[in-house]
């Protein structure tokens, strides 16, 4: 049997774990440790897998992903997410889909706080279904635009999927966070616009919220000061030179328990929910790596990557068809694989080719991660989906999707939009590391 054969071998063997549900690390693991043991030997693949596993867990560039998942986990108890929410109500609430629009802007904010777009997703919806029903949205934008929104939580900085692809590709953690603030605030706008469609098409489902007065918005802005100033010192401070995002992340996480401390939070029940969420999600993705750190090689030492390159090569295809090819693949992957699975599973395959025909490392992640998000609403899949019905448990999944339809459409204007014009995403990481 050929190396290229066994290399497919198990990428169909690691699909089939994975439809038996087997956790995407441990099938990595599984597949990742035969397949080399069978291409070298069984004694060197079980030192690559216990070497991989100690520089995984020792790498002090991955405590990252604890930090700001504790600062969004804190965030979280402490009512921050609440606070943003009410102060983008505050200032947009009361015109048509306004609460819609607050619901996009607070899903943002919250991004940059938690960096999980489920954790955005299933907060934000907690907090603005219910004032959506009572203003008497329509089902469809109200769910839509929770699900959606939810989206930008893997986008905007700190982002677990930019901290996974740099890991995997070795690029820069910074880099990428402060490349996707441009792109993230340009899909927050897209979302608003298409609202705003949405609004003028059924202005019935999208009534006027109550007017406050000027008081009533000073003091909602005010009270959502603490998150801004987080957002403010996290990521300026990186783009800044300040801090790097290891400590960005642990002055974030600082900061979100002084005001769960302050605002009299810090309860056994919410200490005890804060830590118990924050070690299931960092063991999820540190699981996630490891299997990664043990397939990647034997997807290597397989030729599979050399011989992508070598057709696409022969194909004489330019390097655009190439990308809209990878792109649509991934695009109806997504629709069936989770996210970051399909992320880590592909990249051993893609980004050597990505490097080959020219393109920007950095800009692919982009790319990459938004269209990642796209599968995350996407049926029959799209988990953000299925988080919204688990919150607004009165409205039928089936409507929840065609909610979501008319963003899923702006995300693809998005992508048209970066690949047409690169610098949107590399603006920032070039003036900040020239």
């Amino acid at each position: 049997m050929t190396p290229e054969t066994l290399g497919l071998l198990g990428f169909a063997a690691l699909l089939s774990l994975i439809a038996l549900r087997v956790p995407v690390g441990i099938s990595m693991l599984l597949v990742g440790f035969a397949g080399y043991g069978l291409l070298n030997s069984f004694n060197v693949a079980a030192y690559s897998m216990t070497g991989q596993g100690f520089e995984i867990i020792s790498n002090y560039n991955l405590s990252v992903l604890p930090l700001f998942i504790l600062m969004g986990n804190l965030s979280a108890v402490g009512g921050l997410s609440r606070d943003l929410y009410d102060a983008a109500q505050a200032l947009i609430g009361h015109r048509c889909g306004g609460l819609a629009g607050a619901t996009v802007v607070g899903c943002a904010g919250f991004a940059a706080l938690s960096g999980s777009s489920i954790a955005s997703a299933v907060t934000m919806g907690k907090v603005a279904y219910p004032q959506m029903q009572r203003y008497g949205y329509g089902s469809r934008l109200s769910t839509g635009s929770i699900a959606a929104g939810g989206t930008l939580g893997i986008l905007i900085p700190p982002s677990t999927g930019f901290v996974l692809f740099a890991i995997l590709t070795e690029e820069s953690i910074g880099q990428l966070f402060i490349a996707g603030v441009l792109p993230g605030l340009l899909l927050t706008g897209l979302f608003l616009v298409t609202i705003q469609l949405l609004t003028a098409l059924r202005p019935s489902e999208s009534p006027r919220g109550m007017v406050m007065s000027w008081s009533e918005r000073t003091r909602a802005i005010a009270k959502a000061g603490p998150i801004v100033l987080m957002i403010a010192l996290t990521i300026g401070g990186i783009y800044t030179g300040l801090f790097t995002p290891v400590e960005a992340a642990g002055v974030g996480s600082f900061l979100a328990l002084i005001v769960v401390i302050l605002r009299g939070q810090l309860t056994p029940t919410n200490i005890y929910k804060v830590f118990s969420d924050t070690l299931q999600t960092t063991g999820l993705c540190f699981l996630i790596l490891l299997g990664a750190s043990v397939f990647s090689p034997f997807v290597s030492l397989s030729g599979l990557p050399a011989n992508v390159s070598e057709w696409v090569t022969q194909l004489q295809a330019g390097p655009y068809v190439v990308l809209a090819v990878i792109l649509v693949m991934y695009t109806i992957l997504g629709m069936v694989i989770e996210g970051l699975s399909l992320m880590v599973i592909s990249l051993p395959v893609v980004f050597p080719l990505i490097i080959q025909l020219g393109f920007d490392p950095i800009w692919f992640g982009v790319i990459m991660v938004l269209v990642l998000e796209m599968g995350l609403i996407s049926p029959p899949v799209g988990v953000n989906c299925f988080v919204v019905k688990s919150v607004a448990d009165d409205v039928k999944l089936e409507t929840i999707f065609a909610g979501v339809m008319p963003f899923w459409a702006a995300m693809v204007v998005c992508v048209i939009l970066l690949v047409m014009f690169p610098q949107i995403a590399l603006l920032l990481p070039e003036a900040m590391f020239r």
